[in-house]
């Protein structure tokens, strides 16, 4: 399970567990899943996707930064 935290410049848009999280990657999207290695990346206008005990949630972002590390996913995000 992951640890989940989006935030953009308002406020925290979610804060909790995830079993999926895709972003779009200024490389090319990628998922990130349970034990995923460290990273920090830049993000791209597109779709987060994060998948949790309700079903599957998506916000579009204009941009942003994403860090994993020890199955903590941290997003700052800016919104369209």
């Amino acid at each position: 399970m992951l640890k989940l935290k989006i935030v953009s410049p308002e406020k925290i848009l979610y804060e909790g567990d995830a079993t999926s999280v895709k972003v779009p990657g200024v490389l090319g999207g990628m998922e990130i899943l349970q034990n995923h290695a460290p990273l920090i990346s830049a993000l791209t206008a597109g779709k987060v996707e994060y998948t949790n005990a309700e079903g599957t949630e998506q916000i579009q972002v204009a941009g942003g930064f994403v860090e994993v590390l020890r199955n903590n996913v941290s997003l700052c995000i800016e919104r369209q």
